[in-house]
């Protein structure tokens, strides 16, 4: 290289140290100014950039959307007015000074932000954005970050309310080097509840009516957010009508009044109600709902013991399954009446201090069984389909579709019970007669052997008591032996099987023995006759005796005289001994009629 060459390099060099001398001294004594603040004038306005003049060689141009507010588009601005820049550089390429208002709100924003930070103080912004996990917030120039958990207290799905909206924030932290600044909404609002929470315990008091925010639904309630502290509205306060769930009167975020019920200053434990500032359905309840009176109402309820009937918001009452239906006995209630369903019913009973009302269903339609007293007396005869068979006798079907009753002690007159009840099935049509008609108890009691006489009235015409018949023993037991006389049936007492009492064993009679006896009794409900071996016994003595005592016999008169004090004596005897043996018969008889008419009442009750 030329010295020329190198000569003309080192005066460029020399000449460009020169320059930044001159303009070294040109900006006076207080050193350089880039990286500062300037006070600068727009003196034009060219398309989207504003010309700013801030006292150097040559001005800066500037965009105008850095001018422009949060959420602003286009700025106020005109020539002649008076802006702060940040001058980051003397000139560009262009020769222009480099120039910025982002970062002179920056610059002035972060020296208030640090301040407060330190402090702690609450700082205003507006969010004007969203980003990823959260929002941006404008600072009075500085952007800060604020997450989706720091902007309220509860989880908020919509923030379009408080978008371009001046909001106090707290600092969470800072970094100047990088520029990052994270602030939170929600640690304010804590701030400000815990304030309202300390004055409304100091206030609060049971009675009083209060305004409140739906926080949470739950199954048994709602919590209401008072401002600072929650109470809990159960759901049997939330309406006098029946609620299901507390969704189906309030949603979260609903302003609600309530009022305290209770309130626990040592849990603190508010207790709230939203009924209770309505009036009570239930006062005057026994003037508005008379008994016998009949009303219309909506089924609301099912459960396996009745239904509840809503009468009017907040009254319900129940109808029991046994008021449903005259006739469907042990049935859910479910298959008698529906869900939403309306039903005319009658007042049976109130109770204002239960707060419960019976209701009646059945009580509305005609009773079936006075309908059948009046169509069908005693006596009647009708035909109907089997439609039970149980234990103790026949359910048969009868007209007003309700149930009479066959015993088993009503189905045959010659057989058992048991063993007549085998020829019937259910579904089987039969020909009854109504024997009995009971509308209180809600019975008919039916009969099928009545149907034709009864074959023991024209057997036991032929016999009568006192009489001595020859009959068949048929069966033996430990308290006697059964016979058969001419085809009516008969029992003789073990007292009675002989007059000695060493004889009266049953084990001395065998089955198809004759046996000769008297009649004491002819039981005709029982359709059975008592008889008595020893009654028969003592009236042959006596007849052998009065034969022996007779003057035909050739006696002497000794003999006479005293065979006939013996006789006397005998006599006596024996007629107390009669005596006995009758009432010992009778009593027997009474004891075993009552029996028997204990196992039938037994049975017709079921």
């Amino acid at each position: 290289m030329s010295e020329q060459q190198a000569g003309g390099t080192q005066e460029q060099y020399s000449t460009g140290e020169n320059f930044a001398e001159l303009l070294q001294e040109s900006l006076g004594e207080d050193g350089p100014l880039e990286g500062s603040v300037l006070k600068g004038t727009i003196i034009s306005i060219d398309n989207d950039m504003a010309v700013v003049d801030v006292g150097l060689k040559s001005a800066g141009r500037v965009a105008l959307k850095e001018f422009a507010s949060p959420g602003i588009q286009k700025p106020d601005l005109s020539p002649g007015d008076e802006v702060e820049v940040y001058l980051e550089r003397y000139e560009d390429r262009n020769g222009e000074a480099v120039l910025s208002r982002d970062k002179a709100r920056r610059e002035e924003a972060w020296t208030l932000l640090e301040k407060a930070h330190t402090d702690n103080e609450r700082v205003s912004g507006t969010i004007f954005g969203r980003v990823k996990g959260g929002f941006t917030v404008d600072l009075s120039g500085a952007v800060a970050f604020l997450p989706g958990s720091q902007v309220d207290i509860r989880p908020v799905r919509d923030v379009g309310h408080l978008m371009g909206t001046p909001q106090d924030f707290h600092i969470l932290k800072m970094d100047r080097s990088r520029g990052n600044i994270v602030v939170s909404r929600r640690a304010v609002l804590e701030e400000s509840r815990a304030e309202a929470r300390s004055e409304l315990i100091a206030n609060l008091e049971e009675g009083q009516v209060l305004e409140g925010v739906v926080k949470n639904i739950t199954d048994y309630g709602a919590f209401i957010d008072l401002g600072g502290v929650d109470g809990l509205l159960h759901i049997t306060d939330i309406s006098w009508r029946r609620i299901n769930h507390p969704s189906e009167a309030l949603n979260v975020g609903d302003t609600v009044k309530v009022q305290v019920i209770r309130f626990n200053p040592e849990n603190q434990r508010i207790s709230l109600g939203m009924k209770q500032l309505e009036a009570d359905p239930w006062d005057g309840i026994e003037q508005k709902y008379p008994i016998g009176a009949k009303l219309k109402g909506r089924v609301t309820n099912i459960t396996d013991y009745g239904a509840f009937v809503e009468l009017e918001p907040g009254v319900e009452a129940l109808v029991h399954v046994s008021e449903m239906s005259w006739t469907k006995k042990n049935i859910h209630p479910g298959k008698i009446v529906s869900t939403s369903q309306e039903l005319e019913v009658m007042v049976l009973d109130v109770d204002p201090q239960k707060r419960r009302i019976s209701l009646g269903l059945k009580q509305c339609a005609p009773n079936p069984w006075e309908s059948f007293a009046e169509q069908y007396k005693v006596g009647a005869e009708l035909e109907g389909e089997i439609k039970n068979i149980t234990e103790f006798g026949l359910f048969v079907g009868m007209p007003g579709d309700i149930d009479g009753m066959v015993h088993l002690s009503d189905l045959d007159w010659q057989r058992s019970g048991e063993e007549a009840i085998n020829d019937y099935q259910k579904g089987d049509m039969v020909k009854v007669k109504v024997l009995e008609i009971d509308v209180d108890k809600e019975r008919v009691s039916l009969g099928i052997k009545q149907l034709t006489d009864d074959p023991f009235e024209g057997q036991a015409s032929s016999v009568k008591k006192g009489e001595v018949v020859t009959c068949t023993v048929t069966e033996v037991t430990d308290r006697g032996v059964e016979v058969s006389v001419d085809g009516l049936q008969g029992f003789i007492r073990k007292a009675d099987l002989a007059r000695d009492r060493s004889e009266q064993r049953p084990d001395r009679f065998a089955v198809g023995e004759k046996v000769d006896a008297r009649i004491t009794n002819i039981d005709r409900s029982g359709r059975k006759l008592s008889l008595s071996i020893k009654a028969h016994e003592f009236a042959e003595e006596k007849e052998a005796m009065a034969q022996y005592g007779s003057s035909d016999s050739g006696a002497s008169l000794g003999d006479i005289l005293g065979a006939a004090l013996n006789r006397a004596n005998e006599e006596r005897a024996q007629g107390d001994t009669e005596a006995d043996t009758e009432a010992d018969t009778e009593a027997g008889d009474a004891a075993e009629d009552k029996e028997d008419k204990e196992e039938d009442d037994k049975g017709k009750n079921g």
